[in-house]
């Protein structure tokens, strides 16, 4: 049984359409992720940092702060996240870890304070999570994925005739699409 030219292009259509459907909110996730990835240098993917400068005049020194003074002047400047460790990198100078990767570093000889706090973005961060395969799962989802983006891309290059197919424009924007990442990859630096 021979296929003719209008049903195979009937059947691109349908696989077209379908995976394209399927792994829309895929190419979504990719999209939106990669490009805050890609402007990595103003937009953290993962958290939002805020940082509080406060000015406490009455802090101890060093030889006699405590973790109770500590968790005093934690209290006073309104941090009300768990303790982790501390430490002085210097003299006179605190650097205190809280929970969920935010700090707080104090100059008890001044009593000029920094509190840096982070919070997890929930949504843009776990979808920046899928560009680093976080497990064996994902590996088989996103070959998977791979795979049917070659599917949806040869499929959409044939299910087209005459001008606007293959063998007219289509095929222009398909060699200019090829020859633009390849020039920029190798005269861009």
């Amino acid at each position: 049984m021979k296929l003719s030219s209008s049903k195979a292009r009937m059947w691109c259509r349908t696989i077209h359409r379908d995976l394209s459907f399927f792994f829309s909110g895929m190419i979504l996730i990719y999209a939106v992720s990669g490009f805050v990835m890609n402007h990595r240098d103003s937009i953290n993917p993962h958290y939002t940092v805020a940082r509080t400068q406060h000015t406490i005049s009455d802090l101890p020194p060093q030889a006699e702060f405590n973790k109770q003074a500590l968790l005093e002047l934690m209290e006073q400047i309104g941090v009300d996240e768990n303790y982790t460790k501390h430490y002085f990198p210097k003299q006179n100078h605190l650097k205190v870890f809280l929970k969920g990767g935010s700090s707080l570093e104090a100059d008890l000889t001044t009593g000029e304070i920094c509190y840096e706090s982070l919070k997890r973005k929930p949504i843009i961060s776990t979808m920046t999570t899928l560009h680093y395969n976080p497990g064996k799962w994902w590996t088989w989802f996103a070959d998977v994925f791979a795979f049917s983006l070659i599917i949806i891309t040869l499929t959409g290059a044939i299910m087209l005739k005459g001008k606007h197919g293959l063998w007219g424009r289509g095929g222009i924007e398909l060699l200019l699409g090829i020859a633009i990442p390849l020039l920029l990859l190798f005269f861009v630096k």
